[in-house]
């Protein structure tokens, strides 16, 4: 009776089975055995957190770390709690306490990954640097890039960045160049996340460029200098990552003209270039695009850059052969669609961040608190997901080890698109995806069903979603879940105006017209052009290609997905977010739970707030028939 471990243990497992009252009570009772135990504490302060009591699971915590001041776990738990409180200053600094104390705990730089997706920087963090260069390091905990513009926006606090901004126009000097140079290789976050993300600042795309063209002018005197090294070769891969969208002037294209052939001829002669000439160039064009690729032999010193702009593709042509091809593609807007992404494969990136552990759909519903109608599928083991627009792989490889003992089918219109994808997965030693060209009207010829079906900023580049949702609902099992993404008509308004203006000017999709219309952009005033700004899309060509000359788009009210959803025999069971931010938003105006699976009042709150599905509607659904 006087146990104390098994209450708690109790505790633990009602806490599972959802009982969250008898939980609670539980701890409490372990708590009188053992007024000091600091893991009963911490317990209940979990299950308060999912009752939605904040503060009394913050009481708890804090209790906890009284009893037992270097409990990791609670500072993390802690942090949760002041995060889902809106006090996210303090939750980063508990993330980074128990950090301190346990250097690989795994969930709380994860915590960290997420706390950064939506935020950016006021005010220097001391030591966050360093725990963001961990983060970043990793390679899959966080995606780089959906950490970047809080990242940068740190990074500008740093005092070498903060006096090299200030001084851009003095780049021109020699000795300047070379002082920048010197002091910005020594910012080992500076150089990580140019290396593995888009660089989403014009700021710093400014300072990128000035940089990238003095070198250009100067590489002959920049020779043997190891600190100019290591910035031209993550500089490099900044560039072959956002896909050259950089302009170049006049004067660059003569210079790099210059330097291409000098390159050649001394390859030509037998001989090879220097590093800093061949990073150089690999600022301008990937190295796998010149005839003489072949000849380079490239130092040890830039075997990243190698790596990522001359073998990985190589990797991704031979892998391209492999793929297996469903049927040929008549439709005439999927051949359209398959022809940009063919051309540009979207979106490319470098690392990605997975979940920690793999959980069961019961568990994943549970925690994403997705209303399930018919819970059959809730028990299903070993479920069988088709991914229907996979791209170049974040959303198959997620998925892929989102869910406990998955086996998923990953299709796609790009062959291009397919072999990144597959690239990826091999490289990630991920073995439960099969990856298949196939257009989503020609799947009823698979003769397949499945428990889970996701689909993700595809639909809406159909001639007709409804009738790609058709197909894709046919190879729904019934019970089964539905996961969609489709843009919002409100959010999406800046860029319908953009896009009829871009119509007006003829401006086309090629990488010199998207090079043309940002240029113009970055020189605008006009509040749309402003906004699109801050987006991270506008910072790479295959991203804005998508976000702005897409040869398809159709756009969603809510009122319009409700009757999709009714049409089509499914449910709504709830949006997913990438961060709480929206929902808590929405819980402020709507307080009862049962408020977030009602799409009435999803649509009185987005017409408050239009901005709300910038990224897209993402939620999930159930066949119920």
């Amino acid at each position: 009776p006087d146990y104390a471990d098994a209450y708690n243990n109790m505790g633990n497992a009602l806490q599972d089975k959802g009982d969250l009252g008898a939980a609670i009570d539980s701890f409490q009772q372990a708590l009188k055995c053992k007024p000091d135990y600091a893991d009963a504490y911490n317990n209940m302060g979990n299950a308060l957190n999912l009752k939605g009591d904040l503060q009394a699971a913050i009481n708890n915590y804090q209790q906890a770390l009284k009893c037992k001041p270097g409990f990791a776990d609670a500072y993390n738990n802690l942090g949760v709690a002041l995060e889902d409180k809106g006090d996210l200053d303090a939750a980063i600094d508990h993330y980074q306490q128990a950090l301190k104390l346990k250097p690989d705990y795994d969930q709380a730089y994860a915590n960290i990954g997420n706390i950064l997706k939506g935020i950016r920087f006021r005010k220097p963090v001391p030591g966050l640097e360093d725990t963001i260069l961990e983060l970043l390091q990793n390679k899959t905990i966080v995606g780089p890039n959906d950490i970047a513009a809080a990242t940068i926006s740190l990074l500008k606090f740093n005092p070498s960045v903060k006096n090299i901004l200030a001084k851009i126009s003095a780049l021109e000097q020699e000795s300047v160049l070379v002082d920048t140079l010197e002091r910005l290789s020594k910012v080992a976050l500076f150089i990580e996340i140019m290396r593995v993300s888009l660089i989403p600042d014009l700021e710093i795309e400014n300072l990128l460029t000035n940089i990238r063209s003095n070198i250009l002018f100067n590489y002959s005197s920049l020779v043997g200098n190891n600190d100019t090294l290591v910035f031209s070769s993550a500089l490099a891969l900044q560039c072959f990552t956002n896909e050259y969208i950089y302009n170049q002037s006049d004067k660059e294209t003569e210079a790099l003209g210059k330097l291409e052939k000098s390159v050649e001829a001394t390859l030509k002669s037998g001989q090879q270039p220097g590093s800093i000439e061949i990073a150089c160039l690999a600022c301008y064009k990937a190295l796998k695009d010149y005839s003489w690729c072949h000849l380079l032999s490239i130092p040890d010193s830039l075997s990243e850059l190698e790596i990522r702009q001359i073998r990985e593709p190589e990797e991704e042509n031979r892998l391209r052969d492999e793929i297996p091809v469903l049927q040929e593609i008549k439709d005439s807007i999927s051949s359209d669609v398959r022809k940009q992404y063919e051309e540009n494969p979207y979106p490319r990136w470098v690392n990605l961040g997975l979940p920690l552990k793999s959980k069961s759909i019961y568990k994943l519903t549970k925690g994403l608190n997705i209303q399930v109608s018919d819970a059959d599928v809730l028990m299903v083991d070993t479920p069988q997901m088709l991914i229907a627009g996979c791209g170049t792989g974040q959303h198959s490889i997620n998925s892929a080890k989102r869910f406990a003992n998955t086996e998923v089918l990953a299709v796609d219109l790009s062959l291009s698109s397919l072999a990144y994808a597959k690239r990826k997965t091999l490289e990630l030693g991920i073995k439960n995806i099969e990856y298949l060209q196939a257009d989503i009207l020609d799947l009823q010829t698979l003769d397949r069903k499945f428990d889970l079906i996701e689909s993700s900023g595809v639909l809406h580049h159909m001639e007709d979603p409804m009738a790609g949702w058709k197909v894709l609902t046919n190879c729904l099992k019934p019970g089964g879940l539905f996961r969609i993404g489709l843009y919002s008509e409100l959010a999406r308004q800046h860029i319908v105006r953009i896009r009829k203006s871009n119509n007006l000017h003829q401006l086309d999709s090629s990488s010199d017209g998207i090079r043309l219309f940002r240029s113009e952009v970055i020189k605008s005033d006009q509040i749309d052009h402003k906004r699109i700004v801050t987006s991270a899309d506008f910072f790479s060509l295959s991203t804005l290609r998508d976000l702005i000359f897409h040869v398809q788009e159709h756009r969603f009210t809510i009122p319009q997905l409700r009757n999709c959803l009714d049409e089509l025999g499914l449910v709504f069971c709830g949006f997913e977010f990438g961060n709480k931010t929206i929902e808590r938003k929405f819980q402020l105006d709507f307080g009862d739970k049962d408020d977030l699976y009602n799409l009435e009042k999803w649509n009185v709150f987005e017409k408050g707030n239009p901005h709300s599905f910038a990224e897209m509607y993402q939620f999930w659904c159930q066949k119920i028939n």
